[in-house]
This record gives C-alpha cells, sequence and structure tokens, in this order.
C-alpha cells in the first residue's frame, strides 16, 4: 500500500513537474506533439515506463495531442508513484518534441 499524499506534497512535486497541474484526485498534463507518429512513440515509450512501475496512466489519444492523467485507484488519490510516473512521461514527451 502505498500512502497518499498531502495536498503540500502534492503542490511540491507538481513545482518540479511542468505542465502538470492537479485536477481533484489526479495529476494532469496535455501535450501536442509534431506529428501522430510523434505521439504514438511517446504512448509507447510511456507503455514501457508504466509497465515497469505496475502504475499505469490515463491516456487520451487525439491525432497528435495526448492528455495524461494519473492517480492511484487502488488508494482514492495521489501516491508518490503518481509524479514519479509524471517525470517519466515528461521526459518521453521531451524526447519526441
Amino acid at each position: 500500500m502505498a500512502d497518499l499524499l498531502s495536498d503540500d506534497a502534492v503542490a511540491d512535486a507538481l513545482s518540479g513537474l511542468p505542465g502538470w497541474e492537479r485536477d481533484g484526485a489526479a495529476i494532469v498534463r496535455t501535450v501536442k506533439l509534431p506529428s501522430f507518429r510523434a505521439a504514438i512513440a511517446v504512448v509507447d515509450a510511456v507503455a514501457d515506463a508504466a509497465e515497469n512501475a505496475d502504475h499505469h496512466p490515463d491516456i487520451d489519444i487525439r491525432y497528435n495531442t495526448l492528455t495524461f492523467a494519473l492517480s492511484t485507484h487502488s488508494e482514492g488519490g495521489l501516491t508518490a508513484k503518481d509524479p514519479d510516473l509524471a517525470g517519466k512521461i515528461s521526459a518521453a514527451v521531451d524526447a519526441h518534441s
């Protein structure tokens, strides 16, 4: 079991994650990639990171625009798993932008 993050801990984590914001019990980021293929390459990289972390984001794909939402559903909110995977998602986005 993972402990839920306090509001202050979430705010602190988000301060180091440009583009991410809190939306209730989740953190979200929307990004626009140069092409559909670049967007899918990001999704593929995120899939690998998510499998390795055993923590899976919600992903909305709209041509070259991706929206990621992270929450630890089993805990009913945000845990350390969420900003950790958000950082990996951001790295994948940066690598394909």
